[in-house]
């Protein structure tokens, strides 16, 4: 399953886009956004590294 993005948490920092390894996140208009859902192999770094907890796998 994709990471599931919380818009009122997100900065907009980029942080994850930096940490994932299949360019799964790109920032849009100042707030992630998961861009190529299939290529996520649920590593989780974006998950660990969102410094403000906006990032979630869905289950």
């Amino acid at each position: 399953m994709p990471p599931k993005v919380d818009l009122d948490k997100c900065t907009g920092c980029g942080t994850c886009v930096d940490v994932c390894p299949n360019e799964v996140l790109e920032i849009v208009d100042d707030k992630c956004k998961v861009v190529n859902p299939d290529d996520c192999t649920e590593c989780e770094s974006c998950v660990e590294e969102c410094p403000e907890g906006a990032i979630a796998l869905e289950e």
